[in-house]
């Protein structure tokens, strides 16, 4: 393939990709500010490009976004840590959009322990 070829290519799927996928990359689509909940895991759905875990904060549901598998496990967390019924705090940066209740997690902790996602950030 051409050079001109794959540049058009590329700029062709990317311009497929759903405005959601584009807007909820990286950390673009946050506060910039950091938030704690703490509440119970109701669903847990681990992999790439991210984990999410629904939580159960005094009645309202969250969504918050985990690192991928292999972030997590740098972290420490290990095979059924996250899972439901499990009471976690999170600390993150919550969605710019304030009826979503949506949260990207830095840390987070486990019956007292903490688990650094993103080491360094504050």
């Amino acid at each position: 393939m051409s050079r001109s070829g794959f540049y058009a290519a590329a700029l062709g799927a990317a311009l497929l990709l759903p405005a959601g996928a584009l807007a909820h990359h990286g950390w673009s689509w946050t506060t910039g500010e950091n938030i704690e909940l703490t509440g119970t895991i109701k669903e847990v759905r681990l992999g790439n490009p991210h984990g999410e875990l629904d939580l159960d904060v005094d009645g309202t549901l969250w969504t918050v976004e985990v690192g991928q598998p292999w972030r997590n496990s740098r972290a420490g967390l290990e095979d059924g840590d996250l899972t439901e019924g499990v009471v976690v705090t999170v600390s993150g940066e919550p969605s710019a959009n304030p009826d979503e209740k949506l949260l990207k997690v830095e840390r987070l902790w486990i019956d007292g322990v903490e688990y650094e996602l993103y080491p360094g950030r504050d």
